[in-house]
């Protein structure tokens, strides 16, 4: 029997709890190979990344134009910096199936992507019992709050950062309840950057 997919979400968050800046920026990050490494040998689980506008249009500013011919990327988050996990990257986001949720875009144009005009979580569960592979999200504070007011995100990866930026974004707001979580990981890395992972309780 296959399982169902699970929907992943992926998020650096600074120390005390931002995931932005308050203008969107993410210049803040601490930059660390080990998670790079870890992401890029983790890509063939997921075929699928959901987004917000936001977030959409940041990556798509960003990600087609990340590749060199030697197969390195730009890290978005350290200018100068460039790595082979960084081009792994780089090609399996350019080539996922993208779901955008936005009420004010009337199209998308990057490779592979797909427009939604509302987010319905009954749409939503019939895509997790779809065959596939699971599906993740980056950024996109609001799409993340909405899942998880429908209990639909099933694992919640945070990467904490050493580092306080004062004031910025929340990456959850009108959640109406608690949600109870099982830690499954919790990883110390060189940089600093602690890399927390948890499940959804039933």
């Amino acid at each position: 029997m296959a399982r169902t997919r699970r929907i992943v979400m992926f998020n650096r968050v600074s120390a005390e709890g931002f995931f932005a800046t308050p203008d969107g920026k993410l210049d803040w990050v601490v930059p660390e190979p080990a998670i790079d490494k870890a992401a890029a040998e983790g890509l063939s689980d997921t075929g699928t990344i959901m987004f917000g506008r936001r977030t959409y249009q940041m990556f798509e500013s960003f990600w087609p134009h990340a590749l060199d011919d030697a197969g390195t990327a730009k890290d978005p988050h350290a200018a100068g910096r460039r790595s082979p996990e960084l081009g792994a990257m780089a090609k399996w986001i350019n080539n996922a199936t993208k779901l955008v949720f936005s009420k004010s875009l009337t199209k998308v144009t990057w490779k592979n992507s797909r427009l939604f005009h509302e987010l319905d979580p009954r749409e939503i569960e019939t895509m997790k019992k779809q065959p596939g592979t699971d599906i993740m999200i980056f950024g996109s504070g609001s799409i993340v709050s909405q899942l998880t007011d429908h209990g639909l995100i099933d694992e919640y990866q945070f990467i904490v950062g050493p580092i306080l930026i004062g004031s910025g974004k929340p990456l959850f707001s009108g959640v109406s309840k608690s949600l109870k979580l099982k830690l499954e990981e919790a990883t110390k890395y060189p940089s600093g950057n602690v890399k927390l992972r948890y499940t959804r309780q039933s």
